[in-house]
């Protein structure tokens, strides 16, 4: 029987782009835009309360299942979500995830911290936070 355990970890990454707190705001709430730097969700109801759940992965697998509930939505401030992360069948991560937007001088300060559970070796959060930047790299070429 394979040995089953959590790692819990907290990271942050902050990212500064050269656009208004509208249009930053504006690629995590509309669809079309948030699917040009993430994958584009079977369902996205941007409300508190809503559900965002996407399905996918590459022509040779594995699958992976997003599957988050909004929890606080301050426009142009502040989004709250929590998700799951499942590859396959398997359950490989639940976290709360904190997006703040903070208007500075060159544009939008992103601040994107994650409070991670992270299952029986599956998925580690210095994984999770390597990807989370390249994310946020891609958010930043859509802008």
């Amino acid at each position: 029987m394979a040995e089953r355990f959590v790692k819990h970890a907290t990271f942050t990454v902050e990212r500064t782009y050269n656009a208004s707190l509208a249009s930053v705001y504006q690629a995590w709430s509309d669809p079309e835009a948030k699917a040009r730097w993430f994958s584009k969700a079977d369902i996205f109801d941007f409300r508190v309360g809503g559900r965002e759940y996407s399905s996918g992965g590459p022509p040779e697998g594995p699958v992976f299942t997003f599957d988050a509930c909004y929890q606080e939505i301050v426009p142009e401030q502040r989004i709250v979500y929590t998700y799951t992360l499942d590859m396959g069948e398997t359950r490989i991560s639940a976290s709360l995830t904190t997006v703040e937007l903070i208007p500075v001088e060159e544009g939008t300060k992103l601040v994107f911290t994650e409070q991670g559970a992270f299952f029986d070796g599956h998925d580690t959060p210095e994984i999770r936070e390597h990807g989370t930047g390249e994310m946020l790299d891609a958010l930043g070429k859509s802008l």
